[in-house]
């Protein structure tokens, strides 16, 4: 057997020097008996951290479906509208209060927008740049030639809003250094409402107005004057005078009523009307209930809460495998990645089976949707609509929808529909998704209290509360392991002394009597 020595913060370690015991193996096995109390304490830290990460995952889950939730609040879920138009021409978009039936529309006149080109080429010469700093560009002017100067950068012109009041625009900033093309950039992205740009094939500039429309009744749209605006009306040959195009978009309604507006569009009782071309006759559109539409939004909705459902009844119904623990780093050590992988998931099996906050919260779901809504409307119960508990024991109380009977009563009655499902309302004649909300939420709260948040620390929430205990345990634990891993060789290393003593005696004795 080898003799060994070994050290510790505390003490010399001799180990087996007289008595020929291997101590090393003999501590070992000691401790590993002491460390198996640390390894269930690690393993309890790791399950709570398990259902905590488990439970969190729910409350994700739940609050998406939430959001979902939210979205069915609004009466667009069960009353959307389809159009539909005889030309192309016309065309036009339904919000949930317009009112079915059909509309005629005859374009005399498309909205344009106000449009100013320069009367000539700008360029003196073919190497002009529109890029390279306009300080250093040749200009025609006045049938010859002229570079811009800094004074010339600094002019202004006038513009008009939606009530026809006039909107100066001044520029004082631009340098000569400044290309004319960036110089243009910055014209159309500032607050005065036209684009500017420069077309090189043809060598003139183009300023025109971003929105279509008549603004100003009595003159042009883009006003500048001659009087400061030589960069414009000299080096860029632009005259308002030259302005046209400005137009509003006329168009009579249901052959009787003559109206314009500044965009090719124009909105009547809840219906938005497009224009893209000028007719010679009215256009017929039609407004309906989009049937289709409402249903595949209660559908989604639906089968949202049935992944909830089959979720969460799984997790709580989930076997238990009591036999697997959680693994210490030690047995991963001699386990591959897949067998590790089998080994947890049965180890993470059933850790939310019979969890309280989930199970009440899902009987209160599913009452959500059951009780009986009093409102105004012609529903009442959600069976009614077609929507009924799947008869199958093995679906944990999953809706199926009678697709028929919900799309008849989308047809004939989507606001009695929104009633049933949004109805504001407190008490019995609250609507089921503010109910479904309702029960969300606190559903969420009893989770939160259980499992708590990313941002939280542990202090805040229960299992939190108890990770922090078991860490303490763990740490208490620890430094007992310490203290007895210490004792142990203090009584092995006094064995040894008293044995090389006894040795030593027995050596001097023989030596005396025999010889």
């Amino acid at each position: 057997m080898v003799d060994s020595v070994s050290s510790s913060s505390n003490s010399m370690r001799v180990g087996g020097l007289a008595s020929g015991i291997d101590t090393d193996s003999i501590v070992e096995k000691l401790m590993n008996a002491e460390r198996q109390k640390l390894y269930k304490m690690q393993q309890d830290q790791t399950k709570l951290t398990w259902k905590q990460d488990a439970l969190r995952e729910v409350n994700t889950s739940l609050k998406s479906f939430d959001t979902a939730a939210f979205e069915m609040r609004k009466t667009t879920a069960y009353n959307v509208k389809s159009t539909a138009s005889t030309s192309s021409a016309v065309t036009a978009t339904a919000s949930s209060t317009a009112s079915n039936g059909s509309y005629s529309i005859q374009v005399e006149h498309l909205a344009k927008a106000a449009i100013n080109i320069s009367s000539g080429a700008v360029a003196a010469e073919r190497t002009f740049d529109p890029d390279a700093p306009i300080g250093e560009q040749d200009f025609v002017v006045d049938g010859g030639t002229a570079r811009v100067v800094a004074d010339d950068l600094k002019f202004s012109f006038t513009t008009y809003d939606e009530d026809g009041t006039a909107v100066p625009h001044q520029f004082n900033d631009f340098k000569t250094t400044d290309s004319l093309n960036s110089i243009l950039q910055k014209i159309t992205d500032s607050d005065a409402g036209v684009r500017a740009f420069y077309d090189k094939q043809s060598d003139q500039v183009v300023l025109e107005k971003k929105d279509t429309g008549k603004f100003n009744k009595d003159g042009k749209e883009i006003e500048f004057s001659t009087d400061n605006n030589k960069f414009f009306t000299a080096f860029l040959k632009l005259d308002q005078v030259n302005e046209k195009g400005a137009q509003d978009a006329t168009f009579t309604y249901n052959g009787q009523l003559t109206l314009t507006s500044h965009k090719n569009s124009y909105e009547v009782s809840g219906v938005s009307f497009q224009f893209a071309q000028e007719t010679t006759q009215a256009v017929q559109v039609s407004v309906n209930n989009d049937v289709d539409a409402a249903f595949n939004k209660i559908k989604d909705f639906i089968d949202s809460y049935n992944e909830i459902v089959e979720n969460v009844n799984t997790k709580l119904s989930e076997k238990v495998y009591r036999d697997y623990t959680p693994l210490t780093d030690e047995q991963k050590k001699e386990m591959s990645e897949d067998e590790i992988k089998l080994w947890e998931e049965k180890a993470k099996s059933g850790l939310l089976k019979g969890e309280t906050a989930l199970q009440s919260g899902m009987y209160s779901l599913r009452s959500a949707w059951y009780n009986k809504v009093d409102n105004e409307g012609k529903y009442s119960h959600l069976a009614e609509l077609g929507i009924t508990t799947s008869d199958n024991y093995l679906d944990d109380g999953k809706l199926v929808i009678d697709e028929d009977k919900l799309k008849a009563a989308l047809r004939e009655s989507p606001r009695d529909v929104y009633k049933l499902f949004s109805n504001n309302a407190e008490g019995e004649g609250r609507g089921i998704i503010n109910r479904i909300e309702d029960t969300l939420q606190v559903t969420m709260d009893n989770i939160t209290h259980r499992a708590g948040k990313a941002d939280q620390t542990n202090q805040q929430f229960t299992l939190g509360r108890r990770l922090v205990e078991i860490q303490t345990r763990i740490d208490d634990f620890q430094d007992y392991l310490t203290q007895t891993e210490d004792r142990y060789w203090r009584q092995f290393s006094a064995m040894e002394q008293a044995i090389s003593k006894m040795n030593s005696q027995s050596s001097y004795m023989m030596s005396n009597f025999g010889g």
